[in-house]
């Protein structure tokens, strides 16, 4: 794995199979960067908000982050995501965070700088368990979109009770039955310069399903949109498995689209199988 050592919006790692690749990849780095031992397994998306001593987990999900079908092409900021998981069940989530989340939170707190906010674990599933690949003091994007149509509880309260210090009740909030899969609509020239000004159409039409769209890198023109950046919109589908889910957003997805639009076909089709990651 070579990974530009520093925040690359997703993009600063190669996965390598030869010591070829791995030359070319190193040649292409302008600055510090990173070897690692190349993991292999799907990955998994945790996410916990804390309030500086504890923590409640979010449903599990798990992004897809190459640019094309079957995990193929560049590694991207991710292309879609799907949650729960089939690989990795919502009441595993807090024998996680009591393995990667909660001892971080002590050791910050015991340094004089406790942690409130979005704690995302980043991990890969290997055959000796799961490994952290990555902590980030953020929500995760496409996992969001894909976790929180599944909330059963309002979102708000516990984002406030965080701030202030004072969680408190269950590990991990509770969730509605079913599924959520999420599908990236990215611009043509994405995950290198994505082109922009592109009008775009369908919207209204994909939100007459039982579907989210929600908005990235667009921008509002005439009355409609117009794309304005890389990763454009994310289009979800909720359904009480996986598959309906899956159904759902691809048909919302059908409806949309501008010159050039790129997306994947297989989101949620069958876990991805990764080696490394970098945002």
């Amino acid at each position: 794995m070579i990974k530009a050592d520093g925040l690359a919006a997703g993009k600063g790692v190669t996965v390598c199979v030869s010591p070829s690749e791995a030359a070319a990849a190193i040649a292409g780095i302008d600055g510090p960067l990173v070897v690692e031992q190349r993991l292999v397994g799907p990955e998994a998306s945790v996410i916990a908000i804390c309030d500086g001593r504890i923590a409640v987990v979010l449903p599990l999900s798990r992004d897809h982050k190459r640019l094309g079908d079957g995990d193929a092409g560049p590694n991207t900021g991710g292309m879609g995501a799907v949650s729960p998981l089939s690989d990795l069940p919502d009441d595993m989530a807090g024998e996680l965070l009591n393995r990667f989340h909660l001892p971080i939170l002590r050791e910050l707190a015991g340094r004089g700088t406790p942690f409130r906010g979005a704690l995302f674990a980043g991990l890969m599933l290997t055959r000796d368990g799961p490994r952290l690949l990555e902590f980030n003091a953020r929500f995760g994007d496409p996992e969001t979109q894909a976790i929180l149509p599944r909330l059963a509880v309002p979102l708000g309260p516990v984002l406030l009770a965080a701030a202030r210090g004072a969680l408190s009740g269950l590990a991990r909030l509770p969730t509605l039955p079913g599924a959520a899969v999420a599908i990236v609509l990215a611009s043509a020239g994405y995950p290198g310069r994505p082109t922009t000004g592109d009008r775009i159409d369908g919207v209204a039409e994909a939100l007459t399903g039982a579907a989210l769209v929600f908005h990235a890198a667009s921008r509002a023109v005439d009355g409609g949109w117009e794309t304005a950046g890389g990763r454009v919109l994310a289009v979800v589908g909720r359904g009480a498995d996986l598959a309906t889910a899956r159904d759902a957003a691809e048909a919302a997805a059908d409806r949309i689209s501008w010159p050039g639009m790129q997306r994947r076909h297989d989101i949620g089709a069958s876990p991805p199988v990764a080696a490394g990651a970098a945002r």
